[in-house]
């Protein structure tokens, strides 16, 4: 698709867009899809009740589809709710049935009973650590699991003043931007085609202009999938979602964004090449026979390990890998400055995803950037992976169940958008 001027090479890479396309689309993709469907992929405990910590926020999006599906309150059980939602022996059975559904959020009935006990396990494993993301106290009251499957990320209709606000408070205080250099189209502001930006951004250094584009990228990637299953029909019969080119030429044709929509989708790419690079290098942490996807199903989560080191090997095969020894490669106590910053920043942004109205958007949105934040921690994190033992716990480096689930999700969000802008070139192909 022409318009789009999205092919060849990637600003500091040394891959093209035709590579990661066939690599995405034919290989991965499909079996990444399938590892999302299973129990431990599919569940992901998040707090969405807490407060957004910069501005008073009482933008909540009223429609049916920013909902998340959570147990209705009245069937929790006043001493449930009055203390821990810890899971308690002691706790009598209708009490453990609703604070399993409050947990689980929107849960398939047809699991198994030892599959939603194992789900309450999970949260035994998970440990804090040092990391890019702030992390959701997930022993909170609030804290519940959702089914990403039942709750899937789409347009909902959050948009307008609330929703750029949040972007533009990630854009403009969080991406090492100085105040007078206005990103190109950037709302209510004279624009000069991004000419003082782009001078800007080719200024700094490499680990800056790539933290801007990452965060560029998951915006690309997240508007991708808001035009790839927009609401097309609302009948009182039946809800259709879909593509809606018209959405999508809106915010990445060359013509109708000055430029700005090939910039966005081959940041799109840059994203996928840093996540993938993380998949590969934190194999040795997943190939370990210690290391478990525990559900509880023996069977299926031998079958689920198998399917996710297929995937891994497959993401270490990948040619064209981004190199990124590039990063904090200078001057040690200066590389370890900009690491740090680079962290604050980043951790920052996960806390402006309490700010998003729409609570389905805010799941999301909690969800990409954790998985991102996860796979700069691998990535900033290669000499503790190397010395994994073989056999016996892994105590330099660590992954929390809820950082695993994020990382492998995130991942998946942006192989699907690679997916679907090949479905979006057909589609414009087809209307010539």
């Amino acid at each position: 698709m022409l318009s789009l001027g999205v092919t060849g090479h990637l600003d500091d890479c040394t891959c093209d867009v035709e590579t990661i396309d066939a690599f995405n689309n034919y290989k991965l993709f499909p079996r990444l899809n399938e590892l999302l469907q299973s129990d431990y992929f599919r569940y992901y405990k998040v707090n969405l009740q807490k407060p957004c910590p910069f501005w008073e926020d009482n933008s909540h999006c009223g429609m049916r589809d920013c909902a998340v599906q959570p147990c209705p309150s009245d069937e929790v059980p006043d001493g449930i709710r009055a203390g821990s939602y810890k899971y308690s022996e002691e706790a009598n059975s209708l009490a453990e049935e609703c604070e399993e559904a409050k947990r689980l959020g929107a849960v398939d009935d047809s699991l198994s009973k030892e599959t939603r006990q194992a789900v309450l396990q999970w949260a035994q494993h998970d440990d804090s650590s040092d990391s890019f993301c702030e992390a959701d106290d997930i022993h909170s009251p609030d804290a519940e699991y959702v089914d990403l499957l039942l709750n899937p990320e789409r347009y909902t209709g959050y948009k307008g003043p609330d929703a750029w606000k949040i972007w533009n408070s990630i854009y403009e205080e969080n991406c090492f931007k100085p105040q007078n250099v206005k990103r190109p189209l950037a709302s209510g502001r004279g624009d000069d085609g991004g000419h003082t930006f782009y001078k800007w951004l080719k200024g700094v250094c490499v680990e800056k202009r790539a933290f801007y584009r990452l965060i560029s990228g998951l915006h690309a990637s997240i508007n991708i999938h808001l035009s790839a299953r927009y609401l097309l029909q609302d009948s009182w019969s039946e809800k259709k979602w879909g593509p809606n080119v018209t959405e999508f030429q809106q915010r990445f044709d060359e013509a109708l964004t000055s430029g700005e929509g090939p910039r966005r989708l081959k940041n799109l790419y840059f994203l996928y090449l840093i996540e993938l690079r993380a998949l590969s290098k934190v194999l040795p942490f997943f190939e370990r026979p210690a290391f478990q996807l525990y559900t509880g199903n023996e069977r299926q989560d031998a079958e689920t390990k198998h399917l996710l080191l297929e995937i891994l090997h497959l993401a270490k095969s990948f040619p064209l890998h981004f190199d990124e020894n590039s990063f904090f490669a200078g001057n040690k106590k200066e590389a370890a400055k900009l690491k740090e910053e680079f962290r604050l920043h980043f951790k920052n942004i996960s806390k402006i995803m309490d700010c998003v109205g729409c609570f389905k958007c805010r799941l999301w949105g909690k969800l990409q950037t954790q998985g991102l934040g996860t796979a700069l921690k691998i990535l900033f994190s290669e000499n503790l992976i190397e010395k994994i033992p073989e056999s016996g716990p892994s105590y330099g480096f660590q992954l929390t169940r809820q950082e695993i689930v994020a990382l492998f999700n995130a991942f998946g969000r942006v192989s699907t958008s690679v997916k679907e802008l090949e479905n979006f070139r057909n589609l414009l192909q087809n209307m010539r």
